[in-house]
């Protein structure tokens, strides 16, 4: 009787994959770090071991490539927190059909870090050929790498995401999210590759961070409130930006937004405000402050467009209510623009952009024979240390 009973202890605590300290290695579930075999089952089965564990919880991903479809890790979970340490590479299945939405979607989780020098590879290249976004509004979205939705002190640090399909990275309805140290890269002609974007939420702190994608590094959507960006390098893509703000009804106001201490590279625009000028509710963009941010070749390093119309679907007739860009504040933003237009204030004569400041702004056109300047359309700005090629003032 002994002999059996202790057999099947031992049977148990091996069953766990080694969870006895809350540890859950994937390849002890038998995971193959082949990059071919699909591990979403021993993925999702650490996820749930780990979410239902007491105390601290962590999945190991060691080195290896472990392919997967999506994954869905939502909560709440019963512990303190979860870990999720990411020591190999995960893959993002090609085969679409598998997919609902998203790759990684982590929901309603209360502290996560996600930690490690691993990547998660969206494989992209693949299947951009298949985003018909460009010619059409109401396209057929295809998944995006990493989504947070509804979580609050999440952390995430140090590892590096890799042609995404779609958006690298979405942080939606989240309270307290860090994003530190991380890697993001996509060749800058991939479609709708978005670094990270950002939508109603709070208390986001993005820091030391390497963008490169074919669209906005950083994209702060309607609803993104106490937003910290410090030490960001982007380019290739289109810019540090807030918006495009006024497509949906019922958005939420953008404020107290700070940009510091920034480089963007060769990107077609830097720090960007859109908005659409048939907004379809009322909504106000405020306290936004850029500071000490380097232009090397930038398209257009200072832009507020009022009357942004990518798809050439939208109108600037109609009565509806306007998006309000007010309280911004430009100083020390230095550099080369590579094309005339260092400043573009193209404000809505409707709403037009007020409480605009520059301070030591002073952004050269790179190229010849070609004055620097500033293009404004009703934008009252108050400027000091500023040249008249890179302001408006009166």
């Amino acid at each position: 009787g002994k002999k059996e009973e202790k057999k099947e202890e031992k049977k148990e605590s091996g069953d766990a994959a080694s969870g006895a300290d809350g540890t859950y290695d994937i390849t002890k579930l038998g995971a193959k770090p082949d990059g071919k075999t699909d591990c979403t089952k021993e993925v999702e089965e650490a996820w749930a071991s780990a979410c239902g564990g007491t105390g601290k919880n962590t999945i190991v991903i060691p080195k290896g490539d472990f392919l997967t479809g999506p994954l869905n890790f939502t909560g709440p979970c019963k512990g303190d927190s979860v870990t999720i340490k990411l020591d190999g590479n995960l893959l993002s299945s090609n085969d679409l059909a598998k997919y609902k939405a998203n790759w990684i979607e982590i929901m309603r989780i209360k502290k996560l870090t996600i930690t490690g020098k691993g990547t998660l590879d969206g494989q992209g290249k693949a299947v951009w050929g298949k985003n018909s976004c460009a010619k059409n509004y109401n396209c057929k979205i295809l998944p995006n790498t990493l989504v947070l939705d509804f979580c609050d002190d999440a952390l995430i640090e140090g590892i590096t995401l890799l042609n995404a399909k779609f958006f690298h990275m979405n942080i939606y309805e989240c309270k307290g999210v860090t994003v530190k140290d991380v890697t993001i890269t996509a060749p800058g002609d991939s479609p709708n590759t978005d670094g990270i974007h950002i939508g109603d939420s709070s208390k986001v702190t993005i820091t030391d961070t390497t963008i490169g994608t074919g669209d906005d590094c950083i994209s702060i959507g309607p609803g993104s409130t106490g937003l910290n960006i410090t030490g960001v390098t982007c380019g290739p893509g289109h810019g540090i930006s807030v918006g495009s703000l006024g497509r949906y009804k019922d958005e939420k106001d953008v404020t107290d937004i700070t940009v510091k201490n920034c480089v963007l590279k060769k990107s077609t625009n830097g720090l960007r405000i859109k908005s659409y000028e048939d907004a379809k509710s009322p909504l106000t963009a405020s306290k936004l402050t850029y500071e000490n941010v380097k232009m090397e070749d930038v398209g257009y390093p200072i832009i507020i467009d009022q009357k942004y119309c990518p798809n050439k679907i939208c109108t600037s007739k109609g009565d509806s209510a306007r998006v309000t860009v007010k309280d911004v504040t430009f100083r020390n933003i230095t550099g080369t623009s590579s094309t005339p237009e260092a400043v573009s204030l193209l404000c809505s004569d409707k709403q037009p952009c007020n409480g605009v400041t520059m301070n030591d702004v002073k952004i050269e056109y790179s190229g010849t024979n070609n004055k620097t300047m500033a293009v404004c359309t009703n934008a009252k700005v108050t400027a000091k240390g500023v040249s008249e090629a890179n302001t408006c003032a009166a």
